[in-house]
């Protein structure tokens, strides 16, 4: 894939295609073809400052971890972005969900991982 701006952290998306996070940038979505399907700054109107970990749950909504501003969004397929994260990380990394709602954040600076629960419906 080329023309990504640094690209970082990437991740498979349940369709087949993948996102991937771009250094100082924007967060891509791509189809399985590896043609570009949105970049989620334009879809929603967000401003990153430092996109790193991405992960898709199990709803296909899209996670982004944003080093600089020390948060993680929720990027849904319809619907507003939704901070699921606004406290406790110092420079959040890579990132998993799992099927049960957890999330999983790499906080590089304190050398552990964090696990939050987002998902209050049952899997």
């Amino acid at each position: 894939v080329p023309n990504l701006q640094g690209p970082r952290y990437v991740s498979p998306v349940p369709s087949g295609g993948f996102v991937v996070s771009e250094e100082c940038g924007d967060v891509k979505v791509f189809m399985s073809s590896c043609k570009l399907l949105c970049s989620l700054s334009s879809k929603y109107g967000h401003q990153f400052g430092n996109p790193a970990g991405v992960c898709v749950d199990t709803d296909g909504s899209i996670l982004v971890a944003d080093e600089q501003r020390r948060t993680v969004h929720l990027f849904p397929d319809h619907g507003d972005p939704v901070c699921l994260v606004s406290t406790g990380l110092r420079r959040p990394a890579g990132m998993a969900c799992s099927s049960s709602g957890h999330l999983f954040v790499a906080d590089t600076v304190e050398n552990c991982v964090k696990v939050f629960k987002y998902c209050v419906r049952p899997p």
